[in-house]
């Protein structure tokens, strides 16, 4: 595609800002906002000049910018600093497991919402004035309007505790060709079902209305006119024009994978990123905020020149490379 390498390498040469931009705030907000992680460390017996000691090994007492830039340079090598979480550990060997965690169930309940609610938009498109577009979006609109406080309790209390064929809560996770899965144990059912359910009615909706604009466009009623079967209309003509706007939507969510559910974890007891980020901004582990945060924007920027890239392969009229690309 012309103009497409260009376009590629304009957005990784803004990456390294974007991401010094938000690693700076981040590491700002850690070292002046309130609380003091080595003092929270010390709890109720806090003793000065084990204090400063601790400060002067981790660099603490240095300026800002030297903290900054060491703290980036370790980084780049792989090293995100020791959480004061899990005294001295360090965070990569903490995190990883946790996004792995996180990324299983997460992306099962990505892949189900999207298999059910492109369908579903599309099927209720092809319905509207008759009752059961009305009926389809209204059912799908009442699993949103729940809260996931409210829909957790009432799924265990009948799941659990009524019919007793669902654990509460937990998470189990089998060796599987060398790697850890939890997604094969029945625990997973009720988390998929409080993730899935209110994203399917989002995905239905935007894709119904995607639907809607395209069927009004000339080119379907020519290929209609032409006597194309619907199912090829649909398929070849409508349905590839629809997903168009859906690829944003499917590349944010790959990166939403890395943060988790704090909710869902915590009353499901799943041991995920977004529990332990939860805990690390109570305790003040800036370390493990940082890395977070790096990773994240990381994936972010990763995401969003896919998704551009993608849309350049997906119609041809976008013209990555032209003047009004990106």
């Amino acid at each position: 595609m012309p103009g497409i390498l260009p376009y590629i390498v304009r957005r990784l040469v803004w990456a390294p800002f974007v991401l010094l931009a938000v690693t700076l705030a981040t590491f700002a907000l850690g070292r002046f906002g309130p609380g003091d992680p080595v003092q929270i460390l010390q709890g109720q017996y806090n003793n000065p000049e084990v204090v400063e000691r601790i400060r002067r090994e981790r660099g603490l007492d240095d300026p800002f910018f030297n903290q900054y830039g060491r703290y980036m340079w370790d980084a780049l090598h792989g090293e995100l600093g020791t959480s004061s979480t899990y005294l001295g550990v360090p965070v990569e060997d903490i995190i990883f497991d946790k996004m792995w965690v996180t990324v299983q169930y997460n992306l099962l309940a990505l892949i189900i919402i999207f298999a059910i609610g492109l369908p579903a938009g599309i099927w209720a498109a092809l319905r509207q004035g008759t009752w059961q577009d009305p009926l389809t979006i209204s059912v799908l609109l009442l699993f949103r309007s729940l809260p996931v406080l409210v829909t957790i309790p009432i799924l265990q209390y009948i799941f659990a505790v009524k019919l007793g064929w669902l654990p509460s809560s937990g998470w189990v996770e089998r060796d599987i060709l060398g790697l850890k899965l939890g997604i094969f144990d029945k625990r997973i059912i009720m988390p998929l079902l409080v993730l899935s359910l209110p994203g399917i009615a989002a995905v239905a909706r935007l894709m119904r209305a995607q639907t809607l604009e395209v069927l009004d466009q000339d080119f379907v009623r020519t290929a209609r006119a032409k006597g194309l079967n619907e199912f090829v209309v649909v398929s070849r003509h409508v349905a590839r024009n629809a997903l168009l706007p859906m690829t944003t939507i499917v590349g944010f969510a790959m990166v939403g994978l890395l943060g988790g559910s704090l909710f869902v974890e915590y009353l499901f007891g799943i041991p995920g990123i977004g529990r332990f980020v939860w805990e690390a901004v109570y305790n003040r582990d800036y370390d493990v905020l940082m890395a977070v945060t790096l990773v994240t924007a990381t994936a972010f920027i990763v995401a969003n020149l896919a998704t551009d890239i993608a849309y350049g392969f997906i119609d041809p009229r976008v013209r990555l490379g032209g003047r009004g690309g990106g």
